[in-house]
């Protein structure tokens, strides 16, 4: 009796979808667009699973939403790009402590036609203020994300409130509220020019007639850092586990493992977890 009672809890179990072992053992980790649809995490999560046991579920949202989802305690650990807000993060208390990981940089994208004739140009400033003297449509996430906060210092840096545009004749200046992939099909749909981060712009698929318009400049570089959220604010924060991840990131290992991801031969991302003040 007691053989066929096993019997039937091990068939109820398959049928109900319910573990006769330990549960999974995860962490979430709240992260942006760029690192999910570059497909870094498709290279580096396999990677740490297979040395720590802890499976990493990932919530890709803009930088600022992301951040939410960490103050709310959904997430264990955060990692986006925004080193302005992830520092107001942990005074505020809701992350331990920041680890710069790595950096790539942002590219200013525009159709071939170049309507405002800025291609080449190698100075963001002057790239973005012909734009608006000339109207030349734009597209901007508008979605809170890390991207969207570098474009909107970019254009308080040159004098310039593109949101004011919105309400004139011309409107040339479009913000969706949406992710990356969107902003740039947006984009392409309206031959217009858009702010991306260079790992999605190197992964995605449907370019058309986009190509870069301007690139190189200092103030385009892009730095992407990782926290922890505080247990001490949310206590079922898995601390141990999130932290394992935060460690692996910026060790030798998990730096040389963002190194070695690229696509058609290009590096994504560049390592600089032992850059101090990055």
């Amino acid at each position: 009796m007691l053989r066929w009672f096993g019997v039937l809890i091990g068939a109820f179990c398959l049928l109900t979808g319910q573990p006769t072992q330990a549960q999974e053992r995860f962490i979430t980790v709240a992260s942006t667009t760029s690192t999910q649809d570059s497909g870094l995490f498709d290279h580096l999560l396999p990677l740490f699973t297979q040395k720590t046991g802890i499976q990493v579920r990932v919530v890709a949202q803009g930088t600022g939403q992301a951040l939410d989802t960490a103050r709310r305690g959904d997430a264990d650990v955060v990692f986006v790009h925004a080193k302005a807000q992830e520092q107001k993060f942990v005074e505020d208390g809701f992350g331990l402590k920041r680890f710069a990981v790595m950096y790539n940089d942002f590219v200013l994208i525009g159709p071939a036609s170049d309507p405002a004739k800025i291609n080449g140009v190698k100075d963001i400033a002057t790239a973005l203020q012909t734009i608006a003297e000339k109207g030349a449509p734009f597209v901007s996430r508008g979605d809170r994300s890390g991207t969207h906060a570098a474009e909107l210092a970019l254009w308080k840096a040159v004098g310039i409130d593109p949101a004011k545009s919105q309400g004139n004749t011309q409107n040339w200046y479009r913000e969706i509220g949406q992710g990356m992939g969107a902003a740039l099909n947006t984009a392409m749909a309206m031959e217009a020019y858009v702010l991306s981060d260079r790992a999605t712009w190197l992964s995605f698929k449907n370019k058309g007639t986009l190509q870069i318009s301007v690139e190189g400049d200092a103030r385009l570089f892009n730095q992407y850092g990782v926290m922890l959220v505080n247990p001490a604010k949310h206590p079922h924060v898995k601390a141990k586990d999130g932290q394992a991840f935060v460690d692996w990131l910026v060790s030798a290992e998990g730096q040389a493992a963002i190194g070695q991801y690229k696509i058609d031969g290009k590096q994504l991302f560049f390592a600089n977890a032992d850059q101090q003040g990055a």
